[in-house]
């Protein structure tokens, strides 16, 4: 620790700490405009400067490091004179077009004029004008070259922290301009995050523009709905209507970032796909009725199926506390635990359940990715969880943390990382057994002879290589590394060789964990609240807190706190429940917030099976697919239209907060569930938001002790439950063999992610249009070039979509994104099948390129 002395007060910080940071610590002004907190200083605009006991000049605060005994003056006349100059300076070229800027009433050169600025200036030239008209660099950023004042934020927050590297600048000294590429941002993510740290009205969000000024919004603070990185963000409403979205410097996992679907895809709140009433099915055909009419139906209905199965399935989307009682309501009103939270896959909850248990670290994501090493598995988290990619960037970059990616699919953090292993889709088991088996082999001597004798019996000797690097160097990076997190992608879960993978990632964290490791480990969840979805206990075979069905004191703990007994037989998962419903033996069906015609992974299975549920009721905000097919449909509030809390992929507990009314006959949630409830005669206790979260609290043992007067700006973390880890290893599954065919992959996309996404206008116009990617070897072998129409065939259906060639993409891998309702992609795909065989022609292809695809396919 050093001393420091500013303006009289004296404090002790860390040595390498800046004068800067030390006098915000003491609460002392210091004006800055280049200077952000996640960037290294770059001290150009010169307004932080201070006077330094010894020095003759003025000093830079932001770049100044402290040094013992300093003493500092932040205030003083000479700084006064300097700070009015250096705006005078700003002021100089910059127009006088505040009435009209959307900056307006939150400009920070506004403001710093306001209070450092000169009173009149001394500058009488013609202003600099590089442009008379705003320049549209993208279809959401507009820019006014004009009022730029030079501080480079926006540059260096789109290359150092997002990656993309959109923006540069032109010229030098005054003349110097910010543009994108070209005049545009082609290449840009269109995140946004350069107008949120413009301190001017040089950038702009064109949705924005001129629909309403800061002192019009109302704000709520609420948590993003897309994925589970759980940023925060501030939503602006006018007369109650959606605005805008924003974030807060200093709040939240994401501090002040958000990526394009957070920033620009909120408008789906007002989407014109809205449920409007109840209806039910009349002669074939959806009728919309009155919530009275809607009741006595359901009511027959219900009291006629009485007796035959009952399933439940809700979206991993929704708040902890509706998430909460639904699992309730299924398991007390309809007597079943044939419950289940994804529409996309069937979760294999005995393998994944210990591996929580045992090694899940609930922990800020900042702190567990500044270890010496992180190994991602799986996935792509660019386009998956866009602003963890921006924080593990910047704690490769920063913190010089060693960067591992496994994986097929090829991200921009491959760029960042100090190995990478590219695997064929359901490959990760085979090559994480190598890596376990590469450690052992390397530092079998450090562990004791019981223990090495019982892995080398069960896991074997090293499998071969399977990735561009090799598991072998993942091996070594771990072997050197004495602090280890592994970040594990959901999207694993697609594979029908899921289980294996997640044996094998608990093989590796055991052996780390033999060798002394400090380790941590969590999950990179694709949708705002799966975290949560399974600490409610939205699965089959396990209750809220992620205890078993089967263990007799939860279940009755839990059945006395509810007052009605609880099933004792694990519950049938998604597939499962499918099964049930194609053979017959489907009574009630009850599906809230998801879709899963649009989402399961054979999309006739799934037709098959809804149709032949006695009774389906979906209730949705929005008419999706699976409600054109069901009997009851109830509007249900949507995102912003009710309160809550999700559990982010960290496991902090963060408020959502209504910031809409719900559309047309729209009901809350939890008051639906009230409303079904009763009329199977049944009561649920509590029913309000605040109360079930005051029982979650009471009854999940991950929460207990969290209160929502708690729940500060923040968020509260949940604790892990501390149990002991699976103690036994697992076999090592046969090495894949290489497919003959092209393979399909799925998975999200940067601007899109379910199908919430897609209900957004703006996200809509920056979106690429549905695209085939494909390496541009394979594209060769097929004669096709970028920008041509496709076509994508399989066993089961085939789509049209445009070809992109990308050049990292591996060998033998087509990919296409799930998110674009039009193509039914899962209507390629058969169940327990992934990655699917298809082959790729062009669209009027000649009988030559028709012949070589043929090659492809083995003919």
């Amino acid at each position: 620790m050093v001393s420091i002395t500013i303006d009289g007060q004296t404090l002790e910080v860390e040595a390498g700490s800046t004068v800067l940071q030390a006098a915000r610590r003491l609460g002392i002004d210091i004006p800055t405009f280049c200077y952000l907190k996640r960037l290294p200083p770059l001290a150009s605009c010169r307004m932080c400067l201070v006077e330094i006991e010894g020095q003759r000049r003025l000093q830079p605060s932001c770049a100044t490091a402290v040094t013992e005994g300093m003493v500092v003056r932040a205030n003083t006349a000479l700084i006064e004179e300097t700070r009015s100059s250096m705006l005078d300076m700003l002021l100089a070229n910059h127009p006088l077009d505040c009435p009209i800027c959307d900056k307006g009433g939150e400009c920070e050169l506004q403001n710093m004029v306001m209070a450092y600025g000169p009173r009149e200036s001394r500058f009488r030239d013609d202003k600099r004008v590089f442009h008379s008209e705003d320049i549209r660099l993208s279809p959401v950023i507009i820019m006014n070259v004009n009022r730029c004042i030079q501080c480079q934020r926006c540059v260096r927050m789109c290359e150092e922290v997002v990656g993309a590297v959109a923006l540069g600048t032109i010229e030098k000294g005054m003349d110097t301009a910010v543009t994108g590429f070209e005049g545009s941002l082609a290449s840009c993510d269109q995140c946004g995050n350069c107008v949120e740290v413009c301190p001017v009205g040089a950038l702009m969000s064109f949705p924005y523009r001129y629909k309403a000024r800061p002192w019009d919004l109302t704000e709520t603070d609420t948590v993003c709905p897309h994925c589970g990185t759980g940023c925060q963000l501030t939503v602006g409403t006018r007369k109650g209507e959606f605005m805008r979205v924003r974030s807060k410097w200093d709040e939240g996992v994401n501090r002040e970032t958000l990526c394009v679907r957070g920033r620009f895809g909120l408008d789906f709140v007002a989407s014109r796909d809205r449920i409007k009433r109840p209806m039910i099915r009349r002669d074939g055909a959806l009728v919309p009725v009155s919530w009275d009419e809607a009741g006595d139906y359901l009511r027959q209905r219900l009291s006629a199926v009485e007796g035959k199965a009952a399933a439940g399935l809700a979206s991993p989307r929704l708040p902890n506390e509706v998430l909460y009682q639904f699992q309730k309501l299924m398991r007390t009103a309809f007597r079943t635990n044939n419950i289940d939270c994804s529409s996309r896959w069937s979760t294999p909850f005995d393998t994944l359940g210990p591996l929580l248990a045992g090694f899940h670290s609930r922990a800020p994501l900042d702190e567990v990715i500044g270890n010496d090493c992180v190994l991602v598995i799986g996935g792509n988290v660019t386009e998956e969880n866009p602003v963890t990619e921006y924080l593990l960037r910047d704690s490769v970059r920063r913190r010089q943390t060693g960067l591992l990616m496994l994986s097929a699919r090829p991200s921009r953090l491959d760029a960042e990382a100090r190995v990478v292993v590219r695997v064929l889709p359901g490959g990760e088991a085979a090559s994480l057994a190598a890596v376990v088996a590469g450690l052992v082999a390397a530092v079998g001597q450090a562990l004791p002879g019981d223990v090495l004798a019982g892995i080398d019996a069960t896991i074997g000797k090293p499998a071969v290589e399977t990735g561009i690097d090799g598991p072998d160097r993942l091996a070594a990076a771990l072997k050197e590394g004495r602090s280890i997190t592994v970040l594990v992608s959901v999207d694993l879960l697609r594979s029908p060789e899921a289980r294996a993978t997640l044996q094998q990632i608990n093989n590796l964290l055991q052996v780390l964990r033999l060798l002394g490791k400090d380790l941590a480990m969590q999950f990179l969840f694709d949708r705002a609240n799966q975290m949560g979805a399974w600490d409610m206990g939205v699965l089959p075979a396990a209750l809220p807190g992620m205890r078993a069905v089967a263990d007799d004191v939860a279940r009755i703990t839990l059945a006395r706190a509810w007052g009605a007994e609880i099933p004792s037989e694990p519950g049938a998962d998604l597939d499962a429940i499918l099964e049930l419903c194609v053979g017959g033996r489907m009574g009630a069906l009850y599906i809230v917030g998801t879709d899963p015609l649009i989402a399961y992974p054979d999309r006739d299975f799934v037709t098959r099976a809804l149709g032949a549920v006695d009774l389906l009721i979906v209730q949705d905000a929005f008419l999706t697919d699976t409600a054109g097919l069901a009997e009851v449909v109830l509007p249900a509030a949507g995102y912003g239209e009710e309160t809550g809390t999700f559990t982010n992929n960290e496991g902090r507990t963060q408020k959502v907060r209504k910031f809409h009314e719900p559309a047309f006959e729209a009901r809350g949630n939890l008051a639906i569930f009230d409303f079904v409830a009763a009329l199977r005669n049944q009561a649920l206790r509590p029913s309000t938001q605040g109360e079930i979260f005051d029982e979650i609290a009471r009854l999940v043992p991950a929460y207990q002790g969290l209160t929502q007067g708690g729940l500060g700006a923040d968020g509260a973390f949940t604790k892990a439950v501390s149990t002991p880890p699976l103690a036994r290893f697992f076999a090592p599954p046969p090495v894949p063999a290489a497919a003959d065919r092209l393979m399909l992959i799925i998975g999200d996309c940067l601007f899109h992610n379910g199908y919430l996404s897609e209900r957004s206008d703006i996200l809509n116009t920056v979106a690429n249009d549905p695209y085939v990617a494909m390496s541009a070897r394979d594209t060769a072998l097929l004669g096709l070039s970028d920008g041509d129409q496709v076509i994508v065939r399989s066993a089961q259906g085939e789509l049209t979509a445009q070809l992109k060639v990308d050049r990292r993409f591996p060998k033998g891998l087509v990919f296409v994104p799930e998110n674009y309702r039009a193509l039914r992609l899962n209507g390629l795909m058969r169940r327990g099948e992934y990655p699917c065989p298809v082959e790729v022609q062009k669209v009027h292809a000649t009988p030559e390129v028709d012949r070589t695809s043929r090659i492809w396919r083995g003919v």
